[in-house]
């Protein structure tokens, strides 16, 4: 039996995780929510997807020959689980119609940290989420954060951690978002939400995180410094890099940019271009007795993309060990191993 999942926002993060459900072999899209027939909606329905819109929208999707399958709420009468993808604050009015209906929930890091009671990443809580009712995908900066601290975690205790975060100023398709010349401290008083994101999944951590907003519209870059409790050497913080999921090291002879690190994603890697993994700079990677620092580039139109599938996964409760969902989505997904 398959999880019946129903994509409510098809945007940049929703018509992604449509799609990788669509892939994955114990899920289906059940159908799509769209408040307006823009260019996004003929993008759904040339994949296949059954389209949903708010009842008081249906005539105008019918004018423009869209063809809609019902409202919004006749979706949420026929799917398990719901992934809600739509602008921030927009879920969280949202909630109450889902568990009116008794579906299930995922939202997006967006929302407020207290809306569910799991901030989600699979490689940490996946068990906490099992059966649970809704879990919060944490944002894509804070998924990059929470993926390397873990694999730190593996070698010596946290002790510190300071990072400062290059955030993109705006996605791709964005008209209306982002600096077009200057670089934005925001908040200028530290620390930035990450910091409080991270603590949300990993639990009590001394963190601090800046955020600058670049004119960039490719990728986000992290400079992370953390003090482990015993000194370690860099074979050590190397290994645990290559061994944890979603992580994959590159040398900065080859790829020295996120401009490069697109286009080879696109030409050797992904249609799309899309990255799902943290890409460490593997000659970034500096130790000094307890101390390491590295960098590493995150893409945040995709990086979330395999959390919201293992978060599914968990809510349903049909795969209970973490390492089992994992595994069948990265192979899915086609994740890691970019030089074997």
């Amino acid at each position: 039996m398959k999880i019946k999942v129903g994509i409510v926002g098809y945007g940049t993060i929703g018509k992604r995780v449509a799609w990788a459900v669509s892939k994955q072999p114990d899920m289906e899209v059940s159908g799509v929510v769209k408040t307006r027939p823009n260019w996004e909606v003929y993008s759904a329905i040339k994949k296949g997807y059954p389209i949903y819109t708010l009842k008081k929208s249906v005539e105008t999707f019918r004018k423009k020959g869209i063809d809609v399958s019902g409202t919004f709420e006749d979706l949420l009468k026929d799917v398990d689980i719901i992934v809600d993808a739509t602008p921030a604050g927009t879920g969280a009015k949202n909630k109450d119609l889902y568990s009116k209906y008794g579906v299930k929930q995922v939202f997006q890091g967006g929302e407020p940290v207290d809306l569910c009671e799991v901030s989600f990443n699979a490689l940490v809580n996946y068990d906490r989420a099992l059966r649970n009712e809704c879990v919060r995908v944490v944002s894509c900066n804070t998924t990059g954060l929470v993926r390397a601290l873990h694999a730190l975690s593996k070698v010596s205790r946290l002790l510190s951690v300071r990072a400062v975060i290059v955030r993109r100023g705006a996605d791709l398709k964005e008209i209306k978002k982002g600096p077009i010349e200057g670089l934005v401290l925001k908040p200028t008083k530290p620390p930035s939400h990450h910091a409080i994101d991270v603590k949300a999944v990993l639990g009590d951590l001394d963190i601090m995180t800046y955020a600058i907003v670049a004119p960039t519209t490719l990728a986000h870059m992290h400079v992370i410094r953390a003090e482990l409790a015993n000194n370690v050497s860099k074979e050590e913080i190397m290994q645990a890099f290559k061994t944890t999921p979603r992580i994959v090291l590159v040398n900065g002879d080859i790829l020295s940019s996120t401009a490069e690190l697109r286009e080879f994603s696109k030409e050797f890697i992904r249609e799309k271009g899309d990255i799902y993994e943290n890409v460490i700079w593997e000659d970034s990677v500096w130790i000094n007795g307890n101390e390491v620092m590295f960098v590493y580039a995150v893409h945040q139109e995709a990086v979330v993309v395999p959390e919201n599938i293992d978060a599914i996964r968990a809510l349903a409760g049909l795969i209970t060990e973490p390492e089992e969902s994992i595994k069948i989505t990265d192979k899915v997904l086609g994740i890691g191993g970019w030089f074997k």
